[in-house]
């Protein structure tokens, strides 16, 4: 994120360099032989901002210390505080959304210093891992729950354990290449019981697919040496299963619930530890999008009361019969990912969302959105010849913003000084050269408009085919300013489309520029069980323009 604040430093640099290395070239001048890296070393880097969330993947307080929790985002490290929130201290993550823009981790690391060091201890070709769970009475023993590469088979999927604090592993449980563990959870009262959740999927640029002859419930009773398979002689769906999230109650660890993707997506308890399920609700509050989600969480007092975060966090009070909504998309960001209630104080509870971490002390009748983290995943970054020069891009899930390099008052740059001017997933932003009051921006799927900053009112520009035939455009598509013609931008589908009038009107300048292969055009029914089109995985499209 950071390297969006000196691009024009950089750009400065990089034509000195240049222009160094033409004069060494041609003759060996005094000006060469006094270049020193001393000019590159000596530039640092600096914040102005935003202090915006991005999507956090994960959140845990610590029992007996209301004021220290820590976070996990998909780009932004790992964060903790010690004031509940006042102020934080960076420590390094990827994540387990297996979605099309997915940051990758490298493997399990560890802090024997509450997060001031750390020290790799292996899996690295995991890339990403679902869950960490330690033993409760041996700190050595650890599970690590493998989903595996986004984009290809691995032997690298699984369940693992290490007996000596990380440094030799085990793979204990594995079904294939092409199915990891998307869940795991330890029965609290004996920790040699343990629940997977096995997920076969797999992605491509064009496609993705959740579900799979791989998919399933297992368990162990001898911590991880052998496993059992539940099906559905056992009360679970018939047919291949997707992904599954998993909960034990804590107060009462017989009571066992999973919601599972099947050919009917449904929630399901078991209340003798994980034998026998019986389907309790196939209600749409119960949650969406499995491969994205799929996550539930039980109250420490009370085994009825389950949360389910999903687009929305859901809630149910009666073990899983029936849904509603906890807390909605107007009150926190939605796309909910974290989700944390302490284990003995249950009014006290995290949430961890695509936009930043939230807190409630009062089991969510009142959240407070924790806004001085500065995690923004950008897609990219531009900026416009402004005195002092302003920088500008889009985010993911957050809009596309435009702020100041530096402000020339006490106190520096603060978020009210940012300003979003478009919303959805935010990628390019362009600031127009003649008028820097104007602004393209972009949202998933091509859709794009020409803002007035000032005002806000918007033009929406997205260009349409003069012949009515369909256009294709990127999740992330391409744009460019010319170079030559203030008001002139080009925008790529599977053609150059460029206009001189601001977007007004657009002409087709290029033939098909993709491969047109339609069997990678079928986004539309992406998902597997559970269609899911979003524009994320649109294909043989233009992604780039110079």
């Amino acid at each position: 994120m950071k390297a969006l604040f000196t691009v024009p430093l950089v750009l400065l640099f990089v034509l000195s360099t240049m222009d160094l290395a033409a004069q060494r070239s041609k003759s060996n001048t005094a000006a060469s032989k006094n270049y020193s890296e001393d000019l590159y070393n000596s530039m640092e880097w600096r914040l102005v901002g935003p202090f915006r969330g991005g999507r956090a993947g994960t959140a845990t307080g610590v029992v007996g210390n209301p004021n220290l929790y820590y976070m996990g985002t998909a780009g932004g490290g790992v964060w903790k505080t010690t004031d509940a929130g006042n102020t934080w201290s960076c420590m390094g993550e990827g994540e387990q959304t297996l979605r099309g823009n997915v940051s990758s981790g490298n493997g399990l690391w560890k802090s024997m210093d509450a997060g001031v060091t750390w020290q790799f201890i292996g899996l690295k070709g995991s890339e990403h891992i679902a869950r960490i769970r330690i033993h409760p009475n041996n700190p050595d023993v650890v599970y690590a729950g493998a989903v595996g590469p986004a984009w290809g088979k691995s032997e690298h999927r699984g369940v693992y354990r290490t007996k000596d604090g990380g440094k030799t592993w085990d793979k204990i449980l594995y079904v294939n290449d092409e199915t990891g563990c998307a869940d795991l959870v330890v029965d609290p009262t004996n920790p040699n019981k343990l629940i997977a959740a096995m997920w076969e999927h797999g992605r491509k640029p064009w496609t993705f697919n959740s579900g799979g002859e791989g998919s399933g419930i297992y368990v162990s009773f001898d911590g991880g040496d052998t496993w059992e398979k539940r099906t559905d002689k056992d009360g679970l769906p018939e047919g291949i299963l997707g992904r599954v999230g998993l909960a034990i109650a804590p107060s009462a660890p017989n009571v066992v619930y999973a919601i599972v993707e099947a050919k009917e997506n449904a929630f399901y308890k078991s209340t003798d530890g994980g034998f026998k399920w019986r389907k309790m609700s196939n209600d749409e509050m119960m949650g969406n999008r499995p491969f994205y989600y799929s996550d539930i969480w039980v109250d420490p007092i009370n085994e009825n009361r389950i949360y389910s975060s999903w687009t929305e966090i859901s809630k149910s009070e009666d073990g899983g019969k029936h849904w509603e909504e906890f807390v909605n998309w107007s009150e926190v960001h939605p796309d909910h990912h974290a989700f944390w209630v302490h284990p003995t104080k249950p009014n006290y509870l995290i949430e961890g969302n695509d936009g930043g971490l939230n807190i409630s002390r009062d089991r969510g009748k009142n959240w407070r959105f924790v806004e001085n983290l500065p995690l923004a995943q950008f897609y990219h970054i531009d900026y416009d010849m402004s005195v002092p020069y302003r920088v500008c891009g889009g985010m993911q899930d957050n809009g596309s913003w435009i702020g100041p390099s530096e402000v020339w008052q006490s106190g520096g740059i603060r978020n009210h000084h940012w300003q979003e001017i478009y919303f959805g997933d935010g990628f390019d932003v362009l600031i127009r050269r003649d008028d820097p009051r104007y602004a393209y921006a972009m949202s998933q799927g091509g859709n794009m408009g020409l803002v007035d900053t000032e005002t806000g009112k918007t033009n929406f520009i997205k260009p349409v085919h003069p012949d009515g035939e369909k256009l294709r455009f990127n999740w992330n598509a391409a744009l460019a300013q010319n170079p030559q013609h203030d008001c002139g931008i080009y925008f790529g589908g599977q053609f150059v489309h460029k206009s001189l009038d601001c977007g007004k009107t657009w002409e087709i300048i290029s033939p098909d520029l993709t491969t047109n292969d339609t069997t990678k055009q079928k986004q539309d029914v992406s998902g597997g069980l559970t269609i899911d089109a979003t524009n994320a995985e649109n294909y043989t499209t233009i992604i780039a323009i110079a």
